[in-house]
């Protein structure tokens, strides 16, 4: 008996390294929400939404710039920005190294212009994966430069908001970046020139506070969690409870602060319609 529970657990051992080894490290992803194993390649041509469930998983910068834009249309903004370092912090300057090689970029948003169906169109894309998207003064100052472009260039603006809020890293100077990106989109409003704003997941503080709810027009993608503080602390704060997910894209299509929830493989024929009828 005691022989066969060796060898029993001997095959075991094989049969795990077996299904290990069937599996190549990287080429499949999790769904946070319906815990299924997904195939990566599957994934992309899915528009990184899950299969089963629907999820929509968090996109890079790159990757939506290549879901929305047309192919070789997109041309990004060359900005030489130094870093901003008002509190002096050295681990923060070494944390936009390590994040720079990490992902490639050089700030939690990319703009420029490109066409969507050949319609011409200013574009901004927020990156979760570079500090959370938050909002320091390079992001602040490329958004503003983005506004002032489509200004000069009359082109509608389409800016896709992810961000944690603030860059606190760089204190008033962050916070001054709500003021500075609203006012632009204000001159862009006095031009008479369209901008729609695209909530994804998740949207908070600073960002949803400024030029993120102040589009001519608010989409959203779905289940996308949207507001100025976390639920925990605004329960804190007012001592009431909350409605069930009444931070969600879909409670605030339903408040009449988002226009519409527009699921990702519908996003860019969305958007080339909008821009059609407001052409």
């Amino acid at each position: 008996m005691v022989i066969d529970k060796i060898k029993k657990r001997e095959n075991s051992d094989e049969d795990e390294n077996i299904q290990r080894g069937d599996i190549p490290i990287g080429k499949w992803v999790k769904c946070d929400k319906c815990k299924e194993i997904i195939y990566k390649e599957t994934l992309h041509q899915n528009y990184s939404v899950c299969p089963n469930c629907g999820n929509h998983f968090r996109l890079s910068s790159r990757r939506r710039v290549k879901q929305i834009i047309d192919e070789g249309t997109f041309c990004e903004f060359e900005l030489k920005l130094p870093d901003s370092n008002p509190l002096k912090l050295d681990e923060y300057t070494k944390k936009l190294e390590v994040l720079r090689e990490k992902t490639g970029i050089d700030e939690a948003v990319k703009c420029g212009t490109g066409k969507i169906n050949g319609e011409d169109v200013v574009i901004c894309v927020m990156d979760s994966n570079f500090f959370m998207g938050s909002m320091g003064k390079v992001v602040g100052e490329k958004i503003t430069y983005s506004v002032e472009k489509a200004i000069e260039l009359k082109l509608p603006l389409i800016i896709f908001c992810v961000s944690g809020g603030a860059r606190m890293q760089e204190g008033m100077i962050s916070l001054m970046q709500m003021a500075k990106t609203s006012a632009a989109i204000s001159k862009l409003n006095d031009a008479g020139l369209l901008y729609i704003s695209v909530l994804t997941d998740p949207t908070y503080g600073g960002v949803t506070a400024s030029f993120a709810m102040l589009g001519d027009i608010i989409l959203a993608e779905p289940n996308s969690m949207i507001g100025f503080a976390g639920p925990r602390v605004i329960k804190q704060t007012i001592g009431q409870d909350l409605p069930e997910g009444f931070q969600t894209a879909e409670f605030l299509q339903e408040q009449g602060f988002v226009d519409k929830v527009v699921h990702r493989s519908e996003m860019k024929d969305t958007l080339y319609q909008l821009l059609l009828l407001h052409k």
